[in-house]
């Protein structure tokens, strides 16, 4: 069964650093693409970026381009997500997503598995 773990979140000043990790485990994820989400309060989940495991091509959406970068560590199957310039914007749960079929979509209704979530706070 696939489990991913988030970690990594925090309380962090506008203009500040984050690193957060997400840890995929029961599964074969070649043919995945994994993404980071993140939900404010009162609002909709919305895309922040994608990797696909396999070349690790990714993908961000335009609000995070520039400051967030993704990445993965195939041997450790972890993907993360280094947030630069953070925005009191950013601020809310980030979710780590898996979607098993590769399509790279950005809805989430799309992605098959999800973490727990991570808090990021960000503070101006």
């Amino acid at each position: 069964q696939v489990q991913l773990v988030e970690s990594g979140g925090g309380l962090v000043q506008a203009g500040g650093s984050l690193r957060l990790s997400c840890a995929a485990s029961g599964g074969t994820f070649n043919r995945y693409v994994m993404a980071w989400f993140r939900q404010a309060p009162g609002k909709e989940r919305e895309y922040v970026a994608s990797i696909r495991w396999s070349g690790g091509t990714t993908y961000y959406a335009d609000s995070v381009k520039g400051r967030f970068t993704i990445s993965r560590v195939n041997f450790k199957t972890t993907m993360y997500l280094e947030m630069n310039s953070l925005k009191p914007d950013d601020t809310g749960v980030y979710y780590c997503a898996g979607d098993r079929d590769g399509l790279g979509s950005r809805v989430p209704g799309n992605y098959d598995y999800w973490g727990q979530g991570t808090q990021v706070t960000v503070s101006s």
